[in-house]
Order: C-alpha cells, then sequence, then structure tokens
C-alpha cells in the first residue's frame, strides 16, 4: 500500500489502484503544478543542441546520402591522418641516420614505395570487405576470432594513440614559433583541443570534416608551395649530393660494411613507421562513404597514398638538399620552412602559416581517431568482445559513447607521457604494424583460398606477400630498438585490452547460453483454447509490456505479469524499440528489415497473449535510443489506456558482480526513472539467468 502523504488520508493499492474522488482531484490538482523543472529541461535542451547539434531525422529518405562523404571529404576527414604523419614520421627517420644523411634520398624513395604498396593491400581489402572494419574484420573472417581480438585490441589502442600524438605534434609545430617559457603550457592545451575534438564528433562526422576542410586545403597549398621551393632554388645541390651520398658510402663500406650500412639503413626505415600510420584509415572508415562506397574507397586511397608518398618523399629530399640540423624547442619542418622562406618577403610569415596550417592538419588528423576508433569499437561490441552498448548510437547518429571514451583514454596518455611526440611514436607504430602485419596476411590466405576463383590471384597475393614482409619487418626492429624506450608500455596495454575482451566474451556467451536455455523451455510453451480476437478496450486495465525479440525473455516476462497479478489486467499492450545502432545503420535496407523484423516479434506476442485469453495489441518505433523511443510510447499509451501500468523485464543474476551494470545495460530503470516523473506506475520483473 502507498500513502500520499500531502494528500487526504486515502489509500492506493499498488496493484490494483482505486481511487476516491479526494484523492483524485488532489492528484490532478498537483498534476498541473511543474512547469518549472520543464522549463529547465527545454533550456538544458537548448544548450545542447547549439553545442551537440540537433537531432537527426531518422526517416530521412535522404539521411544516408547527407551523412555520407564524397571522395575529397573523406580524404580530409581519413585521409588527413595517413597526410599528418609526414610531420613527424619522417623526422623520426631522419634523425635515426644521425650522421649518415647521405642515405636520406634511398630512405625517401623506399617510404614512398612502401606507402604504395600497404595502400593497394588495403584497396583490396576495400574491395572484399566493402562494409568497413578493415584490418578487424579481416582478421577475423580469414585468421580467426582470436586473430580477430588482437587485431581490433591493437586497432582501439592505436587509434586512442592516434589522437594523442596528433594532438601532441599539433602543440609541438604551434608552439614552435613561442619562446621556451610557454613550452610548459603545451600539455594543457592539447588536453583542450582533443575535449573540442569530442564536442564537435558528437554533433556528427560530416559536420565535423566539414569545418576542418579549410584547414586542409591550407596545408596542402603552403606544402606543396615548400617543397617545390625546396627542390627548384637548391637544384644546383644535385650534384654535390650525389658526391657526398659516394664518398659516404664509400666511407661506411669501410668502416661498417654492407651489412651495417643495411642494418642502419633499416633501423632508420623501420622507426620511420609513423608515416605509413594513417594508411588503414579508410578501409576502417568505409562505412562512411558515399555510394558506391567501394569506388568512393578507392578513390580515397588513391588520394591519399599520393599525397602522403610525395609529401614524405619529398621531404627527405629536401632535408637532405637544405642540409637541416635539429634546433632546440623547433620540428625539423619548422625548420626547414624557416629556411627556405628566409629571403622571402614576408618569409617569416609565409613560414609560420606553413606550419601553422601543419600543427592544424594535425588537429584534423586526430578526427580519424574519433571517426573510426568508435566503428572499430562498434563491430567488436557486436560480436560481444566489448560491452554492447558502444554499438549505440546516438540521437545523432554517432557512437558517442566509444567517442568520449576515445578522447578521454587519448587525454590520459598525454598526461602520462607528457606530450613527448618521440615517446609517442614508438607506442604507435607497434600496434599500428601488429594490425598492418594481420591483415596483409589476412589477405595473403584469402587470395591463396580464391586460386582457383580469381585469375590474377598470383598479383594479388605477391602485393599482400611483400606488404606483409615490410610490415613484419618494420615491427620487429622497432619493437627491438625501441621495447625498453616505451615499447613495453603498448604491449601492455594491448595485452590488458585482449584478456578484458575475451573477459567480456566469456561472460557474453554464457549468459546467451542461459537465455537459450530459456528459449528452449519456452518458445514451445503450449497454449490450448480459442484466440481472443477482441480488440483492447480503453476502459479496461491494461498491461503495457516493454519487449525486444520474440524470446523466453519476454515470455517470462509475460508469465510474470499473468502470476503477479492474476485477473488483474484484461488488455496487454506490447511495445517494443526498432533499436538503430552501428550493426543495422548500413542503409535503408537494413533499417527496412529491422523494423520488418521487429514488426514480426511483436505480432508472436500478440498471437501468444490473445491464445492466453487476452485482448491484445502492439505498438512499435524506431529510434536510436531505447529509453527515449519507449518512453514516448509508453506516455501516447498511457493517453489512450488510461487505466495502465508499464511493465518490463530486467536480467539478474544469482550473485550480483560489480561488471554486470558496466556490460548490461540498465534500461528498465532508465525508462521506469522516465516514467515515474510523468505518474506511470513501472514495474520491473526479474529474469534471472543461472550462469
Amino acid at each position: 500500500m502507498v500513502r500520499f502523504e500531502s494528500a487526504p488520508p486515502y489509500y492506493v493499492d499498488a496493484v490494483s489502484p482505486r481511487l476516491t474522488r479526494p484523492l483524485m482531484e488532489h492528484i490532478k490538482e498537483n498534476a498541473m503544478q511543474p512547469e518549472q523543472p520543464e522549463t529547465r529541461e527545454n533550456s538544458v535542451q537548448k544548450i545542447r543542441k547549439i553545442i551537440f547539434g540537433a537531432p537527426k531525422y531518422i526517416k530521412d529518405p535522404q539521411l544516408f546520402h547527407k551523412m555520407s562523404l564524397i571522395p575529397v571529404l573523406a580524404w580530409v576527414g581519413l585521409g588527413a591522418d595517413g597526410l599528418s604523419s609526414s610531420a613527424y614520421g619522417p623526422e623520426e627517420a631522419f634523425r635515426a641516420l644521425g650522421s649518415h644523411t647521405y642515405l636520406a634520398v634511398l630512405l625517401g624513395l623506399a617510404t614512398a614505395l612502401t606507402v604504395f604498396i600497404i595502400s593497394a593491400g588495403y584497396s583490396r581489402i576495400i574491395e572484399h570487405f566493402p562494409h568497413g572494419g578493415g584490418g578487424y574484420i579481416v582478421s577475423t573472417r580469414m585468421l580467426g576470432e582470436k586473430a580477430g581480438v588482437v587485431s581490433g585490441s591493437a586497432l582501439l589502442v592505436d587509434y586512442v594513440l592516434t589522437i594523442t600524438i596528433s594532438v601532441a605534434s599539433c602543440a609541438d609545430a604551434l608552439f614552435s614559433y613561442l619562446p621556451l617559457h610557454f613550452h610548459h603550457f603545451k600539455v594543457p592545451v592539447a588536453c583542450f583541443l582533443i575535449i573540442l575534438l569530442i564536442i564537435l564528433n558528437i554533433r556528427g562526422v560530416k559536420e565535423s570534416i566539414s569545418i576542418m576542410v579549410p584547414i586542409f586545403m591550407v596545408f596542402v597549398a603552403t606544402h606543396i608551395l615548400l617543397l617545390l621551393d625546396g627542390i627548384f632554388t637548391h637544384s644546383d645541390r644535385f650534384a654535390p649530393l650525389a658526391q657526398d651520398f659516394h664518398s659516404g658510402l664509400q666511407q661506411d663500406m669501410s668502416s661498417l660494411g654492407i651489412f651495417g650500412i643495411l642494418m642502419l639503413f633499416f633501423r632508420a626505415y623501420s622507426l620511420g613507421g609513423g608515416t605509413y600510420t594513417g594508411i588503414e584509415a579508410v578501409s576502417n572508415g568505409i562505412q562512411i562513404m558515399r555510394e558506391p562506397r567501394v569506388k568512393t574507397g578507392k578513390r580515397t586511397m588513391v588520394y591519399m597514398a599520393t599525397s602522403l608518398a610525395f609529401t614524405a618523399g619529398v621531404l627527405f629530399l629536401c632535408y637532405a638538399l637544405v642540409g637541416v640540423m635539429p634546433v632546440a624547442g623547433k620540428t625539423l619542418n619548422a625548420v626547414l620552412a624557416d629556411t627556405l622562406f628566409a629571403d622571402w618577403p614576408m618569409g617569416h610569415t609565409i613560414a609560420f602559416i606553413t606550419i601553422f596550417s601543419e600543427g592544424a592538419l594535425l588537429l584534423v588528423a586526430a578526427q580519424t581517431g574519433f571517426v573510426d576508433g568508435p566503428r572499430v569499437m562498434a563491430n567488436m561490441a557486436v560480436d560481444s568482445w566489448l560491452p554492447h552498448r558502444f554499438a549505440a548510437l546516438s540521437e545523432r547518429l554517432t557512437m558517442h559513447n566509444g567517442i568520449i571514451l576515445m578522447g578521454l583514454s587519448a587525454i590520459g596518455l598525454l598526461l602520462y607521457s607528457h606530450g613527448s611526440v618521440s615517446a609517442l611514436v614508438v607506442m604507435y607504430s607497434i600496434n599500428v604494424f601488429v594490425t598492418f602485419s594481420l591483415s596483409q596476411l589476412g589477405m595473403s590466405l584469402f587470395y591463396i583460398k580464391r586460386r582457383h576463383e580469381d585469375r590474377q590471384w598470383k598479383r594479388h597475393l605477391n602485393i599482400h606477400a611483400i606488404a606483409f614482409i615490410l610490415c613484419l619487418t618494420i615491427l620487429t626492429i622497432t619493437t627491438y630498438e625501441k621495447f625498453t624506450e616505451g615499447g613495453w608500455v603498448t604491449f601492455l596495454i594491448t595485452t590488458l585490452v585482449i584478456v578484458g575482451c575475451n573477459q567480456i566474451r566469456n561472460h557474453y556467451l554464457k549468459v546467451r547460453q542461459g537465455m537459450a536455455d530459456l528459449d528452449e523451455t519456452l518458445l514451445a510453451f503450449p497454449t490450448p483454447g480459442p484466440a481472443n480476437t477482441a480488440m483492447p478496450s480503453p476502459e479496461a486495465q491494461t498491461a503495457i509490456q516493454l519487449v525486444s525479440s520474440y524470446s523466453g525473455f519476454g515470455i517470462n516476462a509475460l508469465f510474470s505479469i499473468i502470476k503477479n497479478f492474476p485477473d488483474t489486467y484484461k488488455n496487454i499492450i506490447f511495445v517494443s524499440v526498432a533499436v538503430i545502432d552501428s550493426g543495422s545503420f548500413k542503409g535503408a535496407d537494413e533499417i527496412g528489415a529491422l523494423e520488418k523484423s521487429t514488426a514480426a516479434s511483436l505480432r508472436n506476442y500478440v498471437t501468444l497473449a490473445r491464445r492466453l485469453g487476452f485482448a491484445a495489441d502492439q505498438r512499435m518505433l524506431v529510434a536510436t535510443d531505447v529509453v527515449e523511443g519507449a518512453t514516448t510510447l509508453c506516455r501516447e499509451i498511457s493517453q489512450e489506456f488510461p487505466k495502465s501500468t508499464v511493465f518490463t523485464g530486467q536480467l539478474t543474476f544469482g550473485l550480483e558482480k560489480f561488471y554486470h551494470r558496466l556490460l548490461h545495460n540498465e534500461t528498465a530503470f532508465a525508462i521506469q526513472r522516465r516514467l515515474q516523473s510523468d505518474s506511470l506506475t513501472t514495474v520491473i520483473l526479474p529474469v534471472r539467468v543461472a550462469l
């Protein structure tokens, strides 16, 4: 029994409410009062709309077209990660040469060639795995689930590092033109930039990329000017450069030998592995490409590979031609820009704009981590390697849970590394090439299996085999050289993620088995007797039951209503929200199939309830948030059926663990809180699963 403290002394039965007139009048009067909280809520919603943007209309037939990216925008949003790596990858490789800078030209050629080889391999991944997921999907399909979770975990850490190193490099570039005593502000500024990116990405992918297009174009224009100036104004240095190469090679042959020179070269080549770190981004983000997706993705890959190979390769040449030397507090590219533009009118300003655009592009490159990272998380969540909530979409159709987690993790790594790009490059490169190696090995097996179907399988296999050897070489040398200098941190973090994913997967498998046992018991439940074909009466007591798919879980909840409230409810209205998550948000056809499946499940529930003697009906809504959608439907139904009670099931376990709330959403309790604020009685029915 529930007592209303401020009302006259009348009581209401919580199971079958019967209200006297004085109490009913009192409730109606109180229900008219609370206007201010709604006003405050509206104000908060307006602020959120200004910051994060307006919700997307799911039924818009042009939705996918409006949100998808044409090749140029995809080049900006995803290719910027690859292009921006020219800000730190070539520098790390050039520094690793030490005094043997005569090898820089060969290093530039090897770098450009490697970019094209790896890009060609990922173009094939786009062609044969057009639904996105990149390395994770390839490893899972071709090498097995265990390899898939290793690749996916490495990718997740990689994308966190993408954000971290891009923003840290951005701060380095921006602070290159500030006095050294200002440099202790770099990390706080970098943290602020990450927070800004979180907000932009929650607004939506296309919106965030469109804002960054001018930055990208300024970078392209200024760096073309920089590189062409370096080549043409120092054309007289080509002959001396050739002589330096010859004399340096002879000197090292006598002191180091051919093996020593090769080891020196491959060490510098491997430590410059950060140059290739953004190549996989296009294949991972193919879902956001405009139709035809494969053609758009492959064209974007060509744009990205060509721009990166040209920029990185010519940078090595310019380093050698100009003879750049490290300067404290400046990047090598900043030193190069200062040197080349020194004799220009307003040369210092042009150099500043060039490096500022480089820093700004690095900020754009961090965008890739926010675009592709949550998508990898969503793919892994769909496969139950991560909590299922990471597959959910917000009302702006973004994977907001993943975006927030990626951003906060990047801030944590930024604080841990104190914004050191050298330390982050090592951590970054190792995980990138774990995924690269697994992807290329998986594609090699793919073409071996297709050798009887594809006449050109040998040519395709050669590309992936060469890419695999290059990636494995870079991974091995980088790990050997830098394991004690930060590489161990990457392995530790990735190992912890892999272990965590396996624990999560094992838990979900146990729950799935328990649910299967429930299905086996209840789905074949006999229902004798004629069906009740009467439509639900608005005057009768009504049970509003929230359900998802037709399963033992929902049937168990229905039987709980019948058992615990016998002869109370004459009507049962089954309510379901067709939730659009990252698994179904792939096109209009997938959403249509989701609607049909949800409607079919509801019809099965209605049929069962009618055979049990109830007047039953169904309601459904397509939404990205089950709580918001269910709340909306229940409010509407309560207007049609005033004598209604909402019922929803909640999975429970014999022994509650601390991680259950993380792995299993608290949807039932969230709906109950929403509806109780509207004075709608909501009952949560426990459905216990033995593990």
